[in-house]
């Protein structure tokens, strides 16, 4: 899980950065375009920080009830992130970040984790990062509260040292947001603003 220099391989992994979740979109979250512009500047900036950069999709082609006329915003949502769509294709701020591996969820079920999702071989993001020898992850993304949360959980509940940077994503409403910090940190995410790197 570490390069020659004996240093953890770390993954920068961007979570479903999306127009269906920014101003505008079908499940818009307020700032969600901001953080789109910031990640992509941050990415530029410091890719050298990274062994491999990852992005997650919605991708819904039929995901049953996850979609609904009368969504409860819970369980059940509006139709968003149509698999095909522009609305589901990953934000026009990041027409320049060209990820290393891109993983699709949610195709025929709800997927919140990133690591429900599989890249263009088949892989489950888990088996990519493991094959890459990444033992630290930084997450990012859309939304905090929800898909954000639901990565860093589950990249914690793998084993892996993760940070979550907290200007780089963006909750639901801000009481989420709260919840969502509260539950990453008591499993045992560094939560931390991507300036003190």
């Amino acid at each position: 899980m570490s390069d020659v220099t004996g240093a953890p391989r770390r993954a920068l992994v961007v979570v479903d950065v999306q127009p269906t979740f920014c101003e505008g979109g079908a499940l818009a979250v307020a700032g969600g375009d901001a953080v789109a512009r910031a990640i992509a500047d941050y990415a530029a900036a410091h890719r050298d920080r990274y062994d491999l950069v990852v992005t997650t999709q919605d991708w819904h082609v039929d995901p049953g009830t996850h979609f609904s006329a009368t969504p409860d915003y819970v369980d059940t949502w509006p139709p968003h992130a149509v698999a095909g769509t522009p609305e589901a294709e990953l934000h026009p701020a990041l027409a320049d970040l060209r990820p290393d591996v891109s993983v699709r969820k949610g195709e025929y079920a709800a997927a919140y984790s990133g690591f429900e999702g599989v890249d263009a071989d088949g892989r489950l993001l888990a088996t990519v990062l493991q094959e890459a020898g990444v033992g630290d992850v930084d997450v990012v993304g859309i939304a905090e509260s929800h898909c954000v949360r639901a990565t860093a959980l589950d990249a914690l509940g793998l084993g892996l040292r993760t940070r979550v940077l907290t200007d780089l994503t963006v909750p639901v409403t801000p009481e989420q947001g709260a919840a969502a910090r509260a539950a990453m940190a008591a499993a045992g995410a560094e939560l931390v603003e991507s300036g003190l790197l």
